[in-house]
């Protein structure tokens, strides 16, 4: 019962093929392609995969993209199915003033994130789950399962070219973060690197002081290594936890 779970982003499509939709599935194939390049899916890389059984995905990058996307999976007979956010969805309680209109990635990551915690054994934990890519999210979520909230900021690129836009004879080139930054370019990469450390900082305070208990910190997101040696809290460096979020979620409607 192979499970081909799908992420698009704002940047790429990942994809990955399970032998199963469980989070202890087997890895049998998969890739990443640049949006500019999804159209070449179904005769590249996706000609040669075993039929998957049934799909699920997550996209935040709009309708136009999602029905390039669509268009690739015709090779395969099933209906694509994409996750929307839901009051309530494997083991997660919606707490967004409108649940629907919360980001299906940030939705997802969370599931994955307290899936994974649970996983490690132990009692649950409260949990902030740091996005690090395009847009950075910080989500609180507390030892129940219940999504208390969470931060929006701009990631790296973007700071950089606001600043460069909107500053007269400002240029970004690539800096070191420091502690003292002595130049333009320094000051420009460590100040972004250090906003970014900084919400995730005090959004486990805010989560330490609701709880009372320590929360525990998981980061993810196409620039999480950047942030790594920044970071001032103890945290887990995670690849693919939309993935891990797609698995717990079909395992949830598909078993």
């Amino acid at each position: 019962m192979t499970f081909l779970a799908i992420d698009v982003g704002n940047t790429r499509l990942k994809w990955a093929l399970y032998e199963q939709p469980s989070p202890r599935a087997e890895l049998v194939a998969h890739g990443a392609e640049f949006l500019e390049n999804i159209d070449r899916l179904s005769e590249g890389p996706w000609a040669q995969l075993p039929v998957p059984h049934h799909m699920l995905g997550c996209v935040v990058a709009g309708d136009a993209i999602k029905r390039r996307v669509q268009e690739q999976m015709d090779l395969w007979d099933f209906p694509p199915q994409w996750v929307v956010p839901s009051l309530q969805e494997a083991g997660l309680i919606n707490g967004y003033d409108y649940p629907s209109r919360l980001g299906a990635d940030r939705w997802v990551a969370m599931i994955g994130a307290r899936q994974r915690m649970l996983a490690q054994g132990g009692p649950a934990r409260p949990l902030v789950v740091v996005m690090v890519g395009t847009a950075v999210t910080v989500e609180a979520i507390d030892a129940e399962g219940r999504f208390l909230g969470g931060l929006i900021l701009p990631g790296h690129g973007i700071m950089l070219r606001a600043l460069e836009s909107g500053t007269a004879g400002l240029h970004v080139p690539t800096g070191e973060v420091t502690p003292f930054p002595t130049n333009t370019s320094d000051a420009l990469t460590s100040g972004g690197t250090y906003a970014i450390a900084g919400a995730c900082e005090r959004m486990v305070q805010h989560l330490r002081d609701q709880s009372h208990q320590e929360p525990m910190c998981i980061m993810t997101g196409g620039a999480g290594w950047k942030m790594a040696p920044s970071m001032s809290v103890q945290f887990e460096l995670v690849d693919n936890l939309i993935f891990d979020g797609l698995l717990a979620i079909a395992a949830s409607r598909f078993a």
